[in-house]
């Protein structure tokens, strides 16, 4: 069973992003709904991945990311940021941050879906 933890502000998008990998088999869901509380779960417990979103009102994505790269035990825990901003600079930011994917919503079932499981084979989760 690989681990998900899903962060989104919105609950709506959350339950999106779940609905969305439901298609794999072997997945199970954390949800978060700032950064901030993403850092809390993620000290709490491994996860295989995390679906994160990069605008949140407290911690963003970005910031979340600098610091799942800078902890020794979550290092190289696949992160995939979804987002509305579909810039280059934010691209280009969040990439350099550590993030191994950036999708900009809508994004769609299949390609969000591919993103996951193209991350977790990568890592040798189911």
């Amino acid at each position: 069973m690989a681990e998900v933890l899903v962060v989104d502000d919105s609950k709506m998008m959350r339950d999106m992003v779940v609905a969305c990998l439901r298609a794999e088999p072997g997945l199970s869901f954390t949800h978060a709904s700032s950064g901030l509380e993403a850092i809390e779960r993620l000290s709490l417990k491994p996860f295989d991945l995390v679906v994160l979103d990069l605008n949140m009102p407290d911690i963003g994505g970005v910031e979340v990311v600098e610091f799942v790269r800078s902890q020794d035990t979550l290092r190289s825990l696949p992160i995939v940021i979804v987002t509305t901003r579909g810039d280059e600079e934010s691209r280009a930011r969040v990439l350099a941050a550590g993030a191994n994917r950036f999708m900009t919503k809508p994004f769609t079932p299949e390609g969000i879906l591919g993103e996951v499981r193209g991350l977790l084979g990568a890592k040798g989760a189911p």
